[in-house]
């Protein structure tokens, strides 16, 4: 009797797996580190770059240099995702860290407005802000094409049974990084006061950005590329120039094809992602603002208090990784979408208390992180799955990065003018509620993607 016909498998190597795990996550932890700065060190570069403006116009113009960096984003996702579907995932990743590394330490070079007022003369200050966007742009672009192509290439190289847990790691570095930005901010604002920060102390938790990203350089270029990536050319290699459906998942589409043909997916993904980053990024870069200025908390308490929040929210995604592997991607986004709106009204009201009671902020942050933890834990590994793999990094940079763009990375900024303009302080949890309110349409349409291969890619398994 014949021997029956052995279907074709990705055997994945647990040791090369964990080569690229480790790059991809510590190049993730340096990206959103570096974003994290930014975000603790608001009210610090109001001060340094923005003082001729008053303390309101000076802080909106502050949160928006946070913005322009994410709209540049879907820029860097048009370009660099579909460069990532060409000739791979792990050289885009390479070249996005040095962009990062690169700009970051580029801002804390830059001069302040009273050293540009000094050179050139008085009301010359705001010139400065010219780079400092710039910059932020640049970062931008970098991101615009990291965080798709991380998710992606873990989410390739994780076997279908554990893709949840593996891809979960990722943000995991996301979130330890935010967190040891805040935790750098916090150390040198406690050496050296608000006078001394702001003075020259603001620079150096962008300088440390130049050795981090040299570590995270030197991990990159000793990744190797996705097994789904390598099988996926060779499969574009069989076919050649032989006609073929356009939505066969083997075919390779840029943008437009992604948008002509991937379209459900797109707007499922736009819808995730933006409830995931307004909820992530006002608990990450806007929640030290909103303590400063809102409810009176001390600049040192700010920074700090958010950490040991985020690392425990980081631990903890693992775990929800490893649970959506056994019951589901859309049981645990279901979840996030219900603690949203169950939850973050009540945090922020806890928040109000903190002034008077200052253990109560650990409480109000802890609510605010659980619809977080819920959502990104998700991210890389339901996602990436939206997409066959010769279109996966160009579909995740476009869906991705236009959710980020129009709505996570505004939310500093838009959190702190409806403030503003209403004067309510529960402004900004009920604009993160209305995204949740949103996503539970994505969450019923998405299709269930735990347990399963990737589309346009054999089974992944680990032995």
């Amino acid at each position: 009797m014949a021997e029956p016909e052995r279907p074709d498998l990705i055997v994945v190597d647990r040791t090369s797996m964990r080569t690229a795990l480790s790059g991809a996550f510590v190049g993730n932890f340096m990206e959103w580190y570096d974003f994290g700065v930014y975000g603790y060190l608001a009210i610090t570069m109001n001060h340094v770059f923005l003082s001729g403006f008053g303390e309101r116009l000076g802080l909106t113009l502050t949160l928006l240099g946070f913005a322009v960096s994410f709209l540049v984003r879907p820029l860097g996702g048009i370009v660099l995702g579909p460069l990532g579907d060409r000739i791979g995932r792990r050289k885009v990743l390479y070249f996005t860290m040095a962009i990062m590394a690169g700009a970051t330490a580029l801002i804390g070079l830059l001069p302040t407005s009273a050293q540009v007022e000094g050179w050139l003369g008085a009301g010359t200050g705001v010139l400065v802000i010219i780079p400092l966007y710039l910059l932020k742009m640049v970062q931008g672009f970098s991101t615009g094409g990291e965080f798709a192509g991380a998710s992606t290439y873990v989410a390739e190289f994780s076997p279908d049974r554990t893709r949840g847990f593996w891809a979960s790691i990722l943000n995991t570095g996301s979130y330890l990084g935010f967190a040891a930005g805040a935790g750098l901010v916090a150390f040198t604002t406690l050496a050296l006061g608000d006078a001394g920060m702001q003075d020259w102390g603001w620079r150096l938790p962008f300088l440390v950005a130049l050795p981090l990203g040299a570590i995270a350089i030197w991990l990159r270029m000793r990744i190797p590329e996705t097994p789904g990536f390598s099988e996926t050319v060779d499969e574009q290699a069989a076919i050649g120039d032989e006609p073929v459906d356009p939505r066969d998942p083997r075919v390779r589409h840029g943008v437009a094809g992604v948008i002509r043909y991937y379209w459900r997916p797109v707007l499922i993904g736009i819808s995730l992602v933006a409830a995931e980053g307004t909820a992530g990024y006002a608990l990450t870069s806007y929640m030290p603002t909103y303590l400063e200025k809102e409810v009176g908390v001390a600049p040192l308490r700010a920074a700090v208090a958010t950490i040991p929040v985020l690392v425990v929210m980081a631990l903890a995604l693992p775990l929800l990784g490893r649970l959506s592997d056994r019951i589901g991607r859309r049981p645990v986004y279901a979840a996030a979408v219900t603690s949203t709106l169950v939850l973050m009204l009540p945090a922020f009201a806890l928040l109000q208390q903190s002034h008077d009671h200052r253990w109560v902020v650990y409480p109000a942050l802890a609510l605010a992180a659980v619809p977080v933890a819920l959502f990104v834990s998700m991210t890389a590994s339901a996602l990436p799955a939206l997409f066959p793999t010769a279109s996966r990094f160009t579909g995740m940079g476009l869906t991705y990065n236009v959710a980020a763009s129009l709505f996570a990375g505004t939310t500093p900024l838009v959190a702190n003018q409806l403030v503003d303009w209403t004067g309510n302080r529960y402004a900004p949890a009920l604009y993160i509620m209305a995204f949740s309110a949103i996503a539970i349409a994505a969450v019923v349409a998405m299709p269930e993607t735990a347990d399963r291969p990737l589309p346009g890619s054999p089974p992944a398994v680990e032995a």
